[in-house]
């Protein structure tokens, strides 16, 4: 099914996130269900409530866009979920300072998994201090980095 790009659907709805209080941070079609989903997030978190309001203010802008030049789909919103990967420089400013995991795909400072205080996200590097030390890891070399879910 042919649709809009990702990019052009979440310019045009910042503004309706911005109204309602919360960021668009990812717009996501699946080729597969024909499903959008929107991401969203805010620093106190999002609840169902959030969603839902979201929802209800895009739904009527969305069918003046058309994303998917008149054919059905199925829109979703939700939140970015705690264990969900960083993607982008976004995502790093979002999380700037709290504790993070990465991991990666060949051993850097002798192991490939570090835990530690996001301390900056430079021209493509975690920065990271862990056990007093800053590491610098490029992207490029981290199979994935996520929040730190602590228990």
């Amino acid at each position: 099914m042919k649709h809009k790009p990702m990019s052009e659907v979440e310019s045009f709805l910042a503004p309706i996130a911005e109204e309602t209080g919360v960021e668009l941070a990812e717009a996501v079609w699946d080729d597969r269900t024909h499903t959008l989903t929107l991401y969203i997030d805010r620093p106190e978190g999002i609840d169902l409530v959030t969603c839902e309001r979201f929802h209800l203010a895009v739904e009527a802008p969305l069918d003046d866009l058309d994303p998917t030049y008149g054919a059905p789909y199925t829109l979703n919103c939700s939140s970015l979920g705690l264990d969900r990967p960083f993607k982008g420089e976004k995502d790093f400013l979002r999380h700037m300072g709290e504790k993070i995991e990465v991991h990666l795909y060949a051993p850097f400072e002798g192991a490939k998994y570090h835990e530690g205080k996001l301390c900056a996200f430079e021209e493509g590097t975690v920065v990271l201090e862990k056990d007093g030390k800053t590491l610098r890891i490029p992207f490029d070399k981290c199979s994935r980095v996520c929040l730190l879910i602590e228990v």
